[in-house]
């Protein structure tokens, strides 16, 4: 969907209702917005974004990793200020159904314990264990996570959920450490089915646009 993130939601460009749950939220000294697009740029600006990073390129490709995007914007914006973060947290703008009360509670989880990073998802449709199969080589299927013996319920299945990519929540040195995302304490802030949506598609875009205009109405 070219230019779905400055694409009007509710009256406003889809980027400004993360902006704005941020804002909201009021944990954070700095916001930012990283792109490689100046109309993007221009409408974080217009929305009160501090910090404005323009994207190298070379992070900008359709398949460009994440991560080190979001590592280059958080060292553009120390150097400008002269400071490092404590916390860094990084909200997809694609995701606009959370509620500034998930920003606060997958900080709080990073803040509250012995965890290295937080990341947001939802109870998972299907479980690897009772009913999500995955294809052999030969093109026959299976369980994705055979158990012996076997479950039978899914109730006595391991709860597993499906990341959003709502909301990523990184103490700075395991950001900066370039060891991808899943660490030994990772852990995962749990938001309902309704505020997970994430939009790639434009039945996904008319799907969210529905679940706004419903909250809205409420």
């Amino acid at each position: 969907m070219p230019g779905k993130n400055v694409r009007p939601l509710l009256g406003k460009p889809l980027i400004v209702h993360s902006i704005e749950q941020a804002q909201a939220s009021k944990l954070f000294e700095h916001i930012a917005v990283s792109s490689d697009d100046q109309a993007i740029l221009d409408t974080a600006r217009a929305a009160g974004v501090q910090h404005l990073v323009q994207r190298p390129p070379e992070l900008a490709t359709d398949s460009a990793a994440k991560l080190p995007a979001i590592r280059h914007c958080v060292e553009t914006v120390e150097k400008d200020i002269g400071e490092l973060f404590d916390v860094v947290a990084d909200l997809q703008p694609t995701s606009p159904l959370r509620l500034p009360s998930d920003i606060v509670g997958a900080v709080a989880l990073l803040d509250d314990g012995d965890v290295d990073n937080v990341i947001t998802g939802s109870p998972a449709k299907c479980s690897p264990y009772f009913n999500l199969v995955e294809e052999r080589p030969d093109g026959s299927v299976g369980l994705s996570k055979p158990t012996d013996p076997p479950i039978v319920r899914r109730q006595d299945a391991p709860r597993t959920f499906d990341m959003n990519g709502s909301i990523y929540v990184w103490r700075r040195a395991t950001l900066m450490s370039d060891v991808g995302l899943f660490l030994e304490k990772t852990h995962l802030f749990e938001m309902p089915e309704e505020r997970s949506a994430d939009i790639d598609t434009e039945l996904d875009f008319q799907f969210v646009e529905f679940l706004a205009e419903r909250s809205a109405a409420h």
